[in-house]
């Protein structure tokens, strides 16, 4: 009998490991790219400068990912991403300051000593002359009137 229960479940076992690795590796499946935390960019690191506030690093790296209750002063910034290839990568960078100004940056980006110079892009858009005569409230009761 226990022969019996070991021949069933091993065959069982086997090919229901084997069903996700088909389905994992089925050719021609479409599968998500998987982004999560910030999102890290060497210019934005550029931007910072030793002595900046916390809002001023707010407004150019946004908000950190993990700020601890017990280290207030280190704020962690984790970018990860995983295509749908199976191509992962991480990013970190973790800031640390003294009360309230930048003291300093570690991980994965370092800033550069160079000034950053960002251009401005700046357009102009010419609207259309709307026709103010008569609103839609106007077309509407002009057919009670």
């Amino acid at each position: 009998m226990l022969q019996r229960a070991f021949f069933l479940i091993l065959p069982a076992c086997l090919t229901i490991s084997a069903c996700s690795y088909v389905v994992e590796n089925l050719p021609g499946v479409y599968r998500l790219e998987i982004q999560q935390g910030n999102i890290i960019d060497q210019t934005m690191v550029d931007q910072l400068r030793p002595g900046m506030s916390k809002r001023q690093v707010i407004f150019v790296m946004g908000s950190p990912m993990l700020s601890n209750f017990f280290h207030k002063n280190r704020w962690k910034y984790i970018y990860y991403r995983k295509s749908g290839d199976g191509d992962k990568t991480k990013k970190q960078l973790v800031l640390f300051f003294n009360e309230d100004e930048l003291t300093g940056v570690q991980g994965d980006f370092k800033p550069s000593e160079k000034p950053v110079n960002r251009p401005i892009q700046q357009s102009t858009l010419e609207l259309p002359k709307r026709d103010l005569d008569k609103s839609m409230w106007g077309y509407i009761s002009g057919f009670f009137y």
